[in-house]
């Protein structure tokens, strides 16, 4: 049976791939600084599939992991420990020099776009290491890659996720928008000039409403445009509450203007308060992807694509990557070596699958002419 080590196992996202993956019968390790955390969620864990093999261990990832690698030897690693805007490789490569695949859950924008560097060694080591295994890029790209034979030319692509304040939050989520907030963004195409949590619109969600968003840095604006030659590509982020969203908004201007901000002492700040508001927000998650362009005989079409999740399942969503390709590689079902961000890794149709069993649904429309 193999063992899947995940990193920052009892969290958000942690827990819920090692409650999937028990319940597939592998053997899951969950770790994180805290033992007592860990073992909570190992008991969890068995409660939900009796009969699981769940242990819980705990280290500090940056110092201890080539260490725990030799000693607990999972075949499989997933690492959900944010914020990866300041992490470097280590992980991975530790992960690469002890033979073990790594699966990781990276938003960070610069991380994801040159983890391909990896990829000789990771082909040498007979592994495979991915990098944003989550709802950007993996959910994007599985999203136009199933509707881009609608198109002879896609010019742009627009994509949003408006999270569900009761749902979502916590410190690393906060250092990572803190990390860009205010902050002059670097270039992508259709926007060269960019500010984090500025460009402040609005979108409209079916069955949920109008949600304001702003701008934000994913690996989508460096990852997608040659992929699918589209000339302007623009990714946006919001919280459900109105006093969170504009709280954040003006946070930015204070980066922005030059004031003194220390983004990881601040960022623990800004979860602080972001928490705080939790009470006022929502348990609807939701994410938008338009595509924009000509079809085949040249006519102007768009195609968009919605995802409303209810009651608190949002959450479940960018876990799904990880959890596939876990499962995948475990079973042998994944002949995939090297180091890859996860781009066209995983399709819509098994994406969605795996999301069955939540209160999660999809929409989606065109216009043509």
């Amino acid at each position: 049976m193999s063992d899947v080590l995940v990193l920052g196992g009892y969290g958000t996202f942690g827990s819920r791939i090692g409650r999937a993956l028990a319940k597939d019968g592998l053997g899951v390790i969950v770790a994180g600084r805290s033992a007592e955390r860990a073992e909570a969620a190992c008991r969890q864990m068995t409660a939900e599939s009796p009969g699981s093999s769940v242990r819980g261990v705990a280290f500090d990832l940056h110092r201890d992991l080539p260490e725990q690698l030799e000693r607990l030897k999972p075949s499989i690693i997933v690492d959900t420990c944010g914020p990866f805007q300041e992490r470097n490789y280590d992980a991975a490569r530790a992960c690469i020099a002890a033979g073990v695949h790594y699966i990781d859950l990276s938003d960070a924008r610069k991380y994801v776009a040159n983890f391909g560097q990896l990829d000789a060694a990771a082909r040498a080591a007979g592994v495979l290491a991915v990098a944003g295994a989550s709802s950007v890029p993996g959910l994007t790209s599985a999203v136009a890659d199933r509707y881009r034979g609608e198109f002879g030319r896609i010019d742009s692509l627009t994509v949003g996720i408006s999270a569900a304040q009761r749902a979502s939050g916590g410190l690393a989520t906060a250092q990572s928008i803190a990390s860009y907030v205010g902050k002059r963004l670097a270039p992508c195409p259709g926007y060269p000039v960019r500010y984090g949590w500025q460009g402040l619109h609005r979108v409209d969600y079916p069955g949920i409403g109008t949600r304001w968003m702003a701008d934000c840095d994913v690996p989508d604006l460096d990852l997608l445009p040659d992929r699918y030659g589209i000339s302007s590509i623009r990714f946006s982020a919001g919280a459900d509450n109105l006093l969170s969203h504009f709280g954040i908004w003006a946070f930015s201007w204070a980066v922005r203007l030059g004031l003194p901000i220390d983004p990881g002492r601040h960022g623990r700040l800004l979860a602080a308060s972001y928490n705080a508001m939790k009470p006022f927000g929502t348990l609807e998650s939701a994410m938008h992807v338009i595509l924009r362009g000509r079809d085949r005989e040249g006519w102007p079409h768009e195609r968009r694509w919605y995802l409303v999740a209810r009651e608190g399942d949002g959450p479940n969503v960018p876990c799904v990557p990880a959890i596939l390709l876990a499962r995948r590689l475990a079973t042998g079902k994944m002949t995939l070596r090297g180091a890859t961000p996860c781009v066209g890794l995983v399709s819509l149709q098994d994406y969605l699958a795996e999301l069955a069993g939540f209160r999660i649904e999809t929409l989606t429309d065109a216009k043509t002419g």
